[in-house]
């Protein structure tokens, strides 16, 4: 059995991820924040299909809480699975709010910096040491960094998302001497509760954003979590430096 370590899998796109890397026999370590009911339901999901999770806390914008991070992964890992590395690695935890670009604070700058960009950076490097060789890892990007997804009100979200793009291929081409492949996965307008469940509450925006997507619907978290799964398993063994628009075609 590989184990995983999915940051943010309590809701959205990274619950849907730990739940398709677990289905696929894998163990996986996730994290929350701020929900950790959530964390706990989706290690109840995945334990319900008879897979192996443990749900740990983590606030990626902080990262003095890093190396006290590694020491509950180590421990899992020990406890867990009586191992002392793991095989993946998914930067997914974050955070999205809309502000145009005149009223952007250097507060709110910050802050998608050090959760969007310093924070897979920082705990990547910090983790690297019980990351086995020959594993992978995939970051959740966005397509508000590329063409297709630019829309007003993005720009410093997007910008580090962008950041994380570029940060991606670094990844690769570092890593690559341990037979570790980075990839990246841009989702589109997908149904989370990003921007403060912004889609339970402004309902009205789907048929709009349907309407811009060539496959004519939002996409749903599973469409993203299954990319990912599959990027870390074998199946994408020379798939390297990637940066995956999964977005139904939006603005196509």
């Amino acid at each position: 059995m590989k184990v995983a370590i999915v940051t943010g899998g309590s809701s959205g796109i990274g619950r849907s991820a730990a739940m398709q890397i677990a289905a696929r026999g894998n163990g996986v370590i996730l994290t929350y924040s701020a929900n950790r009911q959530g964390g706990l339901d989706t290690v109840a999901a995945i334990e319900k299909e008879g897979g192996t999770a443990v749900a740990l806390p983590l606030d990626v914008g902080d990262t003095n809480s890093f190396p006290a991070f590694h020491d509950a992964v180590f421990a899992a890992l020990r406890d867990t699975w009586q191992r002392e590395n793991f095989e993946y690695l998914v930067n997914n935890a974050g955070f999205g709010q809309m502000a145009m670009f005149e009223d952007t604070t250097e507060e709110l700058f910050d802050k998608f910096m050090r959760v969007l960009l310093k924070g897979p950076y920082f705990l990547t490097q910090k983790l690297l040491p019980l990351m086995a060789d020959g594993g992978a890892i995939v970051n959740t990007t966005s397509n508000s960094a590329l063409v297709s997804g630019l829309e007003p009100g993005y720009s410093a979200y997007g910008t580090m998302k962008g950041g994380l793009i570029v940060l991606t291929r670094y990844m690769a081409k570092e890593f690559s001497t341990r037979g570790i492949r980075v990839n990246g996965v841009a989702p589109g307008s997908t149904r989370t509760r990003i921007a403060d469940d912004a889609f339970e509450r402004f309902p009205e925006v789907i048929p709009a954003l349907a309407e811009k997507t060539a496959l004519g619907r939002v996409g749903e978290p599973d469409d993203v979590g299954k990319v990912i799964a599959t990027l870390l398993s074998d199946e994408s063994g020379w798939v390297t430096a990637q940066n995956i628009e999964v977005s139904g075609g939006y603005n196509l």
